[in-house]
């Protein structure tokens, strides 16, 4: 199909974390195959990690605990998983580009300039006692967030059991923005938005909310879906399991671009003007 360009610009994005603001991808399979080692069992592959990413934590452990067959129960694969978060979370950094980006999307939020806001907002499946653990040494980049534009994966305004592939994360996140856009701000439309995720079953729920998708992946999960990477920008490779697809986008429709890293964003490809830095 031919790309659609006639897109209205972008006027808000919302942001994954895990793996997309912060190098947790890395320290999660760390933690894993430590578990996975004492028990003996083998290495966390890829084909099984792509399944876990971007989900809710139930139904990533879930998908885990199938595939590993430990010998221990899932609350005492729990217990010890949490043990090394804490450990290892309070470690984390932001990843390439990240802190540039989300500074530049502030600053056209300032009421002395004359470009049009860009409003943000973040949609993480961890739930709250994890993006503490996460971000809580990371005040400073995550203060862009205000506490109310937070949707986190126990947030009690998502329905228990809806969360990525499922759109509603997305679609709650552009809600928060709306409910609170200054007095004479139109309210925002998905097609205006920009969802911005690593995770396959991430860009899949941003398909279904209706909104472009920038798809930011780990090396290595690129890897794993070389040749489908038009089924993955499209929403099309089935992680949300049989859910009618009517929802999703279509190969090469333009909706969704795969970008390396987050250094050096095409602010201006969607439509977004930066203000320069004031001296």
């Amino acid at each position: 199909m031919a790309p659609r360009t006639d897109f209205p610009p972008v006027r808000a994005c919302l942001f994954d974390m895990d793996g997309l603001l912060l190098d947790t991808e890395d320290i999660y399979t760390l933690c894993i195959n430590l578990i996975l080692d004492k028990y003996s069992r083998p290495s966390l592959p890829w084909s099984i990690k792509a399944q876990l990413q971007g989900r809710p934590g139930p139904a990533a452990n879930k998908i885990f605990l199938e595939w590993a067959q430990l010998p221990i129960t899932a609350e005492e694969f729990a217990a010890e998983n949490a043990v090394l978060h804490q450990k290892l979370f309070p470690g984390t950094k932001p990843l390439p580009g990240v802190p540039e980006l989300l500074t530049s999307l502030v600053r056209t939020q300032q009421p002395d300039v004359e470009t049009p806001a860009v409003h943000i907002a973040l949609a993480t499946s961890s739930h709250m006692g994890n993006f503490k653990l996460k971000t809580n040494h990371l005040a400073d980049l995550f203060s862009v967030f205000p506490d109310n534009r937070r949707v986190v994966g126990d947030d009690t305004r998502l329905t228990p059991g809806r969360g990525k592939p499922l759109p509603d994360i997305f679609l709650l996140a552009l809600k928060t923005i709306n409910d609170s856009l200054p007095e004479g701000e139109a309210p925002i439309k998905p097609e205006e938005c920009l969802v911005f995720e690593d995770s396959v079953p991430g860009v899949e729920a941003g398909r279904r909310a209706g909104m472009r998708v920038i798809w930011c992946p780990h090396p290595m999960l690129k890897k794993e879906y070389a040749g489908r990477e038009e089924e993955v920008l499209a929403g099309r490779t089935g992680e949300a399991g049989q859910v009618d697809l009517h929802q999703v986008g279509e190969l090469g429709d333009g909706w969704s671009e795969y970008l390396v890293s987050l250094e050096n964003f095409p602010y201006e490809k969607y439509g977004m003007v930066i203000p320069p830095v004031k001296a």
